[in-house]
């Protein structure tokens, strides 16, 4: 008995040495922060504290973080599905990461422009061309998204008062007022959005507006709700936003082939060739986007107040920064995101008006694909399914139909099959275009066509009669659309974004679907496939 007492009392004291110590290890990092008195809170590779804060527990300076309000926001800033209150509530700084490696190149803002003489000369030609001159009849206030007053004046000692912003206020804008024509690019891009297009073909801001998604400081980040993979929302030093899709695997890594289409990777490379690809087809309707290499320590871990982003960040055995966020797929330790040591590249996409600004609607794709395993859709199986889409809303009237033909030859030419919803601005009705979002699943395999992402056109057979002309335009050898495609990259930050098969493959699924055109012109007649959109132009 007196052996089991003392054993008792033995476990006891151990229980409470451990209870002792956990207590000590918590109060340890507060103490000393109380100690440091005033210690930075640097951004560097190291911070400015030489003990970690827990990832539990939130840094001292947070409740002091000045961020606009509602109002101000609803002025400036832009979100997509999200508010800011909701994305940006969260942790934020230090850990110990090992410095840069002093071989690493930081990195470095690039001007696109900076080319060589010979660079873009066929880009030139092309929108010298006839067919890319074309203009909309002119705008109404029903057909612009936003009705800007010239005579407001915007000014920015008010805007301080209501930001509250810890930074120097004359890094968010010039002093004085501000007329429209001086609004950050992002804003400009937002007011420049009407019925027929999001942004006009030769608008001087997309160029800026690229510019300033590999420059502008990043000030915040945060995880994007919803989605199958990771993607970060950052804002800029001017308070606009980007979509954030990192690097997950090489150029030359083609999707398995035993991959299902909804089990594949988002490229952050297919973004970027997306929008060129969409700017060169004269759509225009995929918000601009840019590449970035981005420090993962300064730009992403120091500055995010997310604590479910910042709690993934770790150090890798090949002591290299990495983190894998909250997804429904690959948001784990085995697909974490690597830097090397800390530099990772990615996509960003500019984001699209605040929803409570301009509200969208979502739609669901006639198209879209079963999303199953073994099941198929109706569209699979129906090869009159087409003529039940034209008798149903909106596509028994106006345009949408067009739009969707539009869409296919778009995802074809990208091979992306992830194409379930689009949205349009619900301002506008059912007569405007459709946006053209999240493409991350283009471009993962050169060496297959995927005929399935054809089928609306072949059971359909209807196309406008200017993206026809630009069609067989594209398909000329003068015009030819890789190599179009290829001189557009070479501008992004990340050049180069496509390896050669994947350029090839869209000259060869350009004569597909011109082959596609050309026998439904055989079996209907060519004024029934062919909707003449260029009314009284001189071309046939």
């Amino acid at each position: 008995m007196i052996l089991l007492r003392k054993f008792r009392v033995l476990i006891l004291m151990v229980f409470l040495v451990a209870c002792s110590m956990h207590i000590m290890i918590d109060l340890l990092p507060k103490l000393e922060r109380r100690g440091g008195g005033g210690v930075g809170t640097g951004t560097g590779t190291n911070g400015g504290c030489s003990c970690p804060n827990s990832p539990s527990q939130d840094p001292p300076d947070w409740p002091r973080q000045g961020w606009p309000n509602k109002h101000t926001l609803r002025i400036l800033q832009d979100f997509s599905n999200a508010s800011s209150r909701s994305l940006e509530r969260s942790p934020s700084r230090f850990f110990n990461v090992p410095p840069l490696n002093e071989r690493q190149k930081p990195v470095q803002d690039v001007d696109p422009d900076e080319e060589t003489p010979s660079r873009g000369w066929r880009l030139v030609a092309l929108y010298e061309h006839p067919l890319y001159k074309r203009s909309w009849p002119p705008l109404t206030e029903d057909d612009t998204l936003f009705n800007v007053n010239a005579d407001i004046r915007f000014d920015p000692k008010t805007a301080e008062r209501e930001w509250n912003a810890e930074g120097n206020p004359e890094e968010l804008s010039p002093a004085g007022e501000l007329t429209a024509d001086s609004y950050p690019n992002w804003l400009r891009f937002h007011i420049g959005i009407n019925r027929y297009e999001l942004y006009s073909r030769h608008n001087p801001v997309i160029d800026a507006l690229l510019k300033d998604l590999v420059n502008q400081r990043i000030t915040s980040v945060a995880m994007k709700s919803g989605g199958t993979q990771l993607k970060l929302i950052m804002t800029f030093q001017n308070y606009g936003q980007a979509l954030f899709k990192p690097m997950k695997q090489t150029r030359d890594q083609e999707t398995p082939p035993d991959f299902f289409y909804f089990s594949d990777f988002e490229r952050h490379n297919a973004e970027i060739a997306a929008f060129h690809l969409d700017r060169i087809l004269d759509f225009r309707r995929v918000p601009p986007v840019a590449g970035r290499l981005v420090n993962m320590t300064k730009e992403i871990r120091d500055v995010t107040r997310d604590k479910k982003l910042w709690r993934t960040f770790f150090i890798s055995p090949a002591n290299n920064v990495c983190f894998y966020g909250e997804c429904s797929y690959y948001c784990s330790t085995e697909h974490a995101l690597c830097g090397k040591p800390d530099q990772i590249e990615g996509s960003l996409a500019a984001f699209l008006p605040d929803l409570a600004l301009a509200k969208r609607k979502t739609w669901r794709n006639p198209w879209r694909r079963s999303y199953h395993k073994r099941k198929k859709a109706e569209w699979e199986v129906d090869p009159d399914y087409c003529e039940e889409v034209k008798q149903t809303p909106p596509y028994d009237s106006g345009t949408r139909l067009l739009d969707i033909m539009d869409m296919t030859i778009f995802d074809f030419l990208m091979g992306n099959m992830d194409r379930h919803h689009y949205e349009t601005f619900e301002k506008f009705g059912n007569e405007t275009f459709i946006i053209h979002l999240d493409n991350g699943r283009g471009f993962g395999k050169h060496s297959h066509d995927e005929k399935s992402i054809l089928v609306p056109l072949t059971q359909c057979c209807r196309i406008r009669k200017s993206t026809h002309l630009r069609l067989q335009l594209l398909a000329k050898e003068e015009y030819k659309l890789s190599t179009l495609v290829s001189e557009s990259l070479l501008r992004d930050r990340l050049s180069p974004v496509l390896i050669r098969p994947h350029l090839d493959a869209m000259d060869r699924r350009l004569r597909q679907v011109l082959q596609v055109l050309a026998e439904c012109i055989e079996k209907e007649g060519y004024t029934y496939v062919v909707e003449d959109d260029i009314q009284g132009s001189q071309w046939t």
